[in-house]
């Protein structure tokens, strides 16, 4: 039990991962106004890369300049940046490290103000506590949906060309492929809406743009909400089909997690003894593992070593999936591999005491990014951080970089 950690993984494509700890994707926002990259990136995985983690998996990268999910995102369009992404690379996969590049395209689920228009699915905004914060989307035209499936493809070929190890699909917590899933949010009539499989098939021509464009021995995988507990919404049942047309079709790794801004899972909710277990989507993981032969990953709760070996001698899953212990300590890792445990305990929840903020995951989102920015200027973190002030200095940066993003567009 105690040599689980430290084992190595062969995923389909015959790409070996060192170790059983993933960091799972969090939100850097530490582009260029304009969304370019910028060198502190490459300070940051620096520091996660000497931190032991086998598989480094980075926050969501857009592949449309138009469509941002937040202030600071970076963009991958076309290769201008290609000697930063090549050090941001060369950092992150250093001391044996795999790093994986997360390709994203927010759909509606991007701020107010931030872009000059926002698109879906369907013209179906969210719910009346999140109508303040995002407009009303546009539906998309079939012809937009082929040009973002072909930005999917093209932004993974220039993952590849700057030394990335992988790419993996953000299909999950609610932005564009999530929506697509959603029979709540995608209320299309034509071939990506209407049946299951129909809301499928962007996801499954986004996972085939890719594979086109990098070839067979570069891996892809998926981050995919278990479900998105919402009526209506992407179910459990609908998430184990789209699994096994994933598998079929020869997807290398599947992340799972689970929930949306409208309903956050990945954030709140959870029952006392999920949390006492720790991997918050593991009974979900070991329905998925009696399908398909395809690798998983399970994200969410794991705290202690223990937690992680347990979950990994089930044979439920193959891979641990660690983000917020790395965002105050990016030595996390190496702590857990020797046989210690986290040098900080993560707070259980980030709240203000402002109800209609503490009841969504938009503070967590907030909180960790500021940690995360002090780790990229080579700053300590700060793990007791107040939430209350933490916010202030969030809401004051946001509407101020949302303004100097719409500008520099302009």
């Amino acid at each position: 039990m105690s040599d689980l950690l430290l084992q190595p993984l062969t995923l389909p494509n015959g790409t070996s991962l060192r170790n059983r700890l993933a960091k799972s994707a969090m939100s850097e926002a530490l582009g260029t106004v304009d969304n370019h990259v910028t060198d502190a990136l490459a300070r940051l995985y620096a520091a996660w890369s000497a931190g032991g983690t086998g598989l480094l998996i980075t926050g969501n990268v857009m592949v449309d300049r138009r469509a941002l999910g937040e202030p600071h995102n970076v963009v991958l369009e076309n290769d201008k940046d290609m000697p930063l992404l090549k050090a941001w690379a060369k950092a992150a996969t250093a001391h044996g490290t795999a790093c994986w590049m997360q390709l994203n395209h927010p759909g509606k689920q991007a701020p107010k103000g931030l872009n000059q228009e926002t698109v879906a699915p369907s013209a179906i905004g969210f719910g009346e506590e999140l109508s303040r914060f995002f407009d009303v989307p546009r539906e998309l035209t079939l012809a937009e949906i082929e040009d973002i499936i072909r930005r999917f493809g093209q932004a993974a070929a220039l993952a590849k060309e700057a030394g990335f190890s992988g790419v993996q699909i953000h299909g999950a917590h609610g932005y564009l492929v999530s929506q697509f899933l959603s029979a709540r949010h995608n209320q299309r009539q034509d071939s990506f809406g209407g049946s299951e499989a129909n809301r499928r098939r962007f996801v499954l021509d986004v996972y085939r743009s890719i594979r086109e464009a990098v070839g067979p021995d570069f891996p892809v995988g998926i981050k995919l909400n278990s479900a998105d507990f919402q009526k209506g919404g992407f179910s459990e049942e609908e998430s184990m089909h789209l699994i096994d047309a994933l598998s079929e079709v020869g997807i290398d790794l599947i992340e799972i997690s689970g929930g949306t801004y409208e309903s956050p899972k990945m954030s709140v909710g959870i029952k006392q003894s999920t949390r006492e277990r720790e991997a918050y989507f593991l009974d979900f993981a070991e329905k998925v593992r009696a399908r398909v032969k395809t690798p998983l990953m399970v994200t969410g709760g794991f705290r202690t070593r223990q937690g992680m070996l347990d979950a990994l001698g089930s044979g439920s899953l193959d891979i641990i999936g660690v983000a917020r212990p790395l965002a105050i300590d990016p030595q996390f890792s190496a702590r857990i591999l020797k046989g210690g445990e986290a040098q900080y305990s993560t707070p259980e929840r980030i709240t203000t005491g402002i109800a209609a903020i503490d009841r969504m995951a938009l503070m967590e989102v907030a909180w960790y990014g500021r940690q995360l920015r002090r780790l990229a200027a080579g700053k300590a973190t700060k793990p007791r951080e107040s939430a209350l002030a933490s916010l202030t200095k969030v809401l004051l940066a946001s509407g101020w970089n949302t303004y100097r993003t719409r500008r520099a567009r302009a």
